[in-house]
């Protein structure tokens, strides 16, 4: 794992920060199409991209291992590019090719699942995210394994939806559960049963991560696991009645509920000797759920009951750890990232963010592999997020994470450092357009901070990010057009198809960064490496450094 140095260096291993700002994607258009970057007060921005290197990179598509260059890019599959310097096959790919090659209805998971609900005559259950926004999950992989399952002879299946509104429209949950339950009822025989038996918005059950809102996990439990909760007698009746009941509530924080029958029955509690699937191939907001179904001594809240059931993953979302222990499709094995050749080569790391995007200069940096390569050389620190909608307080915890930045620094003792501010995608995703551009020029102050410190301690600055979304936050018609309703603005929570801007600062003077449209993120660990003096691996994405020497 040695690295051939590129320069003789006369003064030790040229210090690096890397800033990446999560969400600040770069599009040409103005404040008036939705591009809260654009409409913010940015003077310390503004003036680093127009007076030092900056080229535009790929954060989306198959630059960062989709299936197609139709699909958005989202934290997690670019801090692994970020990290490793290459572009892997990631879980949406993964999990077409093998529905589509048939492999995964061969798996010895799949088998298990099915043969224990064939010989125990019980339910097989699915829970995951319902939209085809191709971020956490999508909706056809759902239907094949429906298809599937009829296939295999299980005759009774009970769906858990999660509603999106967030890598999809707010508003369009029905969009995708009315369709969804015509395919329902055209699969359903005498011989197969499937239908909705509960659900709610994935920022209010289920979908936490980090560990930063146990109380949503336990909502989706009582909701998926226990039957209880409001209940209706169907899905669509559950949306209608909550947006009747709020106001703007979009999808992503509908109340969950329950599907019960006449008697008031829930269609769709999980017992023992059922088979359960959390169909979602992203890992971050899988992990905890699959933790109450999987572990014997949880302790995070009270389960009251714990079924025993089979249980697996769409993939395993945590190699490491093993969580969970059985899984459907086989995750891409990312080895030899940039963490694991700097701690092989004496490099010191520092990593820090919030509680939201602290996995991502972690475990999605490193390769989905938890813990450090070497204790003694890396320090990572997590500033706990608050628990509440991001809108309402969008700077977030920037100011904590620049004052612990600032420090590091200072104390001379890291080589590599880097961060994730997450400002711009969590606001973002709330469709607030004031407090995105709020949020995003309180960070222009902390990136000031920044550029001072890393002039003052002789640290080279990287400033990028992982994907677009606060740049796009109106829904725009094929022709660009922003769409109106009741003449204002729709907004868009999701991610964009736009580039991001990489930018070099470097007092020196010493680098140019090279050009070409078909650079993605997966060029800046060479850059990087370049930067500090190593010959990057062979098959590394190439730098894209340039002398000016």
């Amino acid at each position: 794992m040695k690295l051939k140095k590129k320069f003789d260096f006369e003064k030790p291993i040229q210090k690096v920060l890397l800033i990446i700002l999560d969400g600040v994607g770069y599009s040409p258009k103005g404040k008036e199409f939705g591009n809260a970057v654009a409409g913010a007060k940015l003077p310390t921005l503004n003036s680093l991209w127009s007076q030092f290197p900056t080229v535009l990179l790929k954060a989306h598509g198959k630059a960062v291992g989709m299936p197609s260059d139709e699909d958005m890019g989202n934290s997690e599959v670019g801090h692994n590019v970020l990290g490793c310097g290459r572009v892997f096959d990631q879980g949406a790919k993964l999990v077409s090719n093998a529905i589509h090659s048939g492999t995964l209805f061969l798996s010895d998971t799949w088998n298990l699942l099915t043969e224990n609900s064939r010989k125990n005559n019980s339910t097989f259950h699915f829970i995951g995210l319902l939209s085809d926004g191709n971020v956490h999950s999508h909706i056809d992989h759902l239907k094949e394994m429906l298809i599937g399952l009829k296939k295999a002879g299980v005759k009774k299946s009970r769906i858990h939806i999660l509603l999106d509104g967030r890598d999809v429209p707010e508003s369009s949950a029905l969009e995708y559960v009315l369709p969804f339950e015509k395919f329902l009822s055209e699969l359903n025989n005498s011989e197969f049963d499937a239908r909705i038996a509960s659900g709610g918005g994935r920022m209010t059950i289920t979908m936490d991560r980090y560990e930063a809102d146990w109380s949503m996990v336990e909502r989706g439990w009582k909701i998926h696991v226990l039957g209880e909760g409001r209940k209706f007698y169907s899905a669509e009746e559950a949306i209608e009645t909550f947006r009747k009941e709020g106001e703007k509530v979009i999808d992503q924080y509908l109340p969950g509920f329950v599907v019960s029958d006449k008697n008031g029955n829930a269609l769709g509690k999980i017992q023992d000797k059922d088979s359960v699937v959390y169909f979602n191939f992203r890992g971050d907001r899988a992990i905890e759920i699959c933790r109450a179904f999987t572990e014997k001594d949880f302790t995070k809240f009270d389960r009251i009951e714990f079924p025993k059931v089979e249980f697996a993953g769409m993939m395993q979302y945590d190699g490491d750890l093993k969580i969970p222990e059985k899984f459907l499709v086989t995750p891409p094995l990312i080895d030899r990232t940039m963490g694991e050749y700097f701690a092989s080569n004496g490099v010191r790391q520092y990593a820090i963010s919030e509680t939201q995007k602290y996995g991502h200069v972690t475990y999605f940096w490193n390769g989905n592999r938890s813990g450090h390569f070497n204790e003694k050389l890396e320090d990572y620190e997590e500033i706990p997020s608050d628990i509440i909608s991001f809108d309402k307080k969008p700077y977030m915890k920037a100011k904590e994470i620049t004052d612990a930045l600032v420090a590091a620094l200072r104390s001379d003792k890291f080589d590599f450092l880097r961060v994730n501010y997450p400002n711009g995608d969590m606001v973002g995703h709330t469709g607030n357009f004031q407090a995105t551009m709020d949020s995003l020029e309180f960070l222009d102050s902390c990136i000031g901070r920044l550029v001072q410190e890393c002039e003052k301690t002789g640290t080279s600055l990287l400033i990028t990010a992982d994907h677009g979304n606060s740049d796009e936050m109106y829904q725009l018609d094929k022709k660009g057009n922003v769409v109106l309703s009741n003449g204002n603005p729709v907004a868009k929570t999701s991610h964009t198809l736009n580039p991001v801007r990489l930018t070099l600062i470097d007092k020196k003077n010493r680098w140019s960064l090279h050009s070409d449209p078909e650079n993605g993120l997966a060029n800046i660990a060479s850059t990087i490496m370049e930067i500090m003096g190593f010959e990057p691996p062979s098959d590394y994405a190439k730098s894209l450094l340039q002398s000016k020497v």
